[in-house]
């Protein structure tokens, strides 16, 4: 099936601002049967108090609470007025907050019900000052943040991994998002700063370890390919060790493009079957 497993829409504060209506329409010329609309799910407010690092990181890393209910009415209308055109799942792509579990299975409690289909990811991580610093924003911020984990890449690799394994292992109640989100997302700047080497043994141990649990759990990880279209990291994720034991497992690879514009919807789709990535 031709679909489309991760992106965002106009509720983006870090995204084109383009409408979700026309990416469905693209998705629809581009022949898809399936999109699923994830978008940022709103970041607690307490969290502001432990993360570190540029404003707009937080600022507009996530929807804003109060526009949730317009995010689920109108993506709502969307997935009814193309129905027979399309299957449009909605839901969140969830960040996992160490320390937020509690405030995250009371967001996904609430509005879990009427979500099909969500993603959850990393985007933080604990590095300088003991705070929580964006993985993904900046070169200045990754290296402000995470400046004592940088002198190997197998030391920043643990630091990711360990987070990421906390978010696996979370109680999120009965609604927990069913998808690992772009799981080396810890490389979107790797051609910056020298990250390209695989993953050493004792990573490669903890990874397993994860998609161990994850197949457990029965859940799906992301085969995102927007990191082959970001200027610093030129590679999809999960990247190709983790794929590969992914695959071994039996762990289902879902498509994403991570669009968040109208043209990136699709993109890089041609590559997982040619290059045998699902």
């Amino acid at each position: 099936m031709l679909l489309d497993g991760h992106t965002h829409t106009e509720f983006c504060q870090h995204g084109s601002g383009e409408p979700a209506e026309k990416m469905i329409l693209r998705a629809i010329q581009l022949g898809m049967k399936k999109y699923c609309i994830t978008e940022h799910a709103p970041l607690p407010a307490d969290f502001k108090s432990v993360y570190d690092g540029d404003p707009d990181g937080f600022d507009t890393g996530a929807m804003d609470l109060t526009d949730l209910p317009d995010y689920m009415k109108q993506m709502q209308r969307l997935q009814k007025k193309y129905q027979s055109e399309l299957e449009i799942s909605i839901g969140f792509e969830v960040d996992y907050l160490e320390g937020f579990e509690d405030w995250t299975r009371d967001f996904l409690d609430e509005y879990g019900p009427q979500t099909q289909e969500s993603i959850l990811s990393v985007h933080f991580m604990q590095g300088k000052g003991q705070k929580q610093w964006c993985i993904d924003y900046d070169t200045d911020a990754y290296q402000e943040g995470f400046v004592q984990f940088l002198d190997d890449p197998q030391h920043v690799f643990k630091q990711y991994y360990e987070t990421v394994k906390k978010s696996v292992e979370a109680d999120l109640g009965q609604y927990r998002p069913q998808r690992i989100g772009h799981m080396s997302l810890v490389r979107k700047f790797q051609d910056y700063f020298g990250l390209a080497e695989d993953y050493d043994a004792e990573n490669m141990k903890l990874i397993t370890g994860i998609l161990q649990e994850i197949k457990q759990q029965s859940r799906e990880l992301d085969l995102n390919l927007a990191g082959l279209y970001k200027p610093l990291c030129n590679d999809f994720y999960p990247g190709r060790q983790i794929t590969e034991v992914a695959k071994e497992l039996g762990i289902p690879l879902i498509y994403g493009s991570d669009a968040h514009d109208i043209a990136s919807v699709g993109h890089g789709q041609h590559l997982v079957e040619s290059a045998n990535l699902a």
